[in-house]
């Protein structure tokens, strides 16, 4: 079980903030493209830097704490894991925040387009 508390608290992680999508108009999962683009970059380096890091000895990951399913560059699969979601659940505490603060930025879908509605 050890080995896969990382997943399962990163499993947590989304269904925590799953229900912001619904609840208040996040639409993080509903833009699968814009959330990729948003996603990326930030994946891509810190993929990177941590790739650097194992390689260089300035950090480790217990093989008893991880699945043992390594990436290239000798990466754990739980840290590319944590990379997806802990920026997704950002974004979505983020949208779903600003969506309840200022209602007037919560969008719809009107003919397959989004659109904003108006404050009343």
């Amino acid at each position: 079980m050890d080995r896969y508390q990382y997943l399962l608290l990163m499993g947590s992680c989304v269904a925590v903030t799953l229900p912001l999508e619904f609840l208040f108009d996040a639409r993080v999962w509903r833009r699968p493209l814009r959330t990729a683009q948003t996603l990326w970059p930030v994946v891509a380096v810190f993929y990177l830097w941590d790739a650097v890091a194992v390689a260089r000895n300035h950090w480790w990951f217990s093989p008893t704490k991880t699945t043992g399913i390594v990436l290239p560059l000798g990466v754990p699969l739980e840290e590319l894991v944590f990379f997806v979601v802990i920026p997704i659940c950002a974004l979505l505490t983020y949208e779903a925040v600003g969506n309840l603060l200022d209602p007037a930025r919560r969008s719809t879908l009107v003919g397959g387009r989004l659109v904003r509605e108006r404050a009343a």
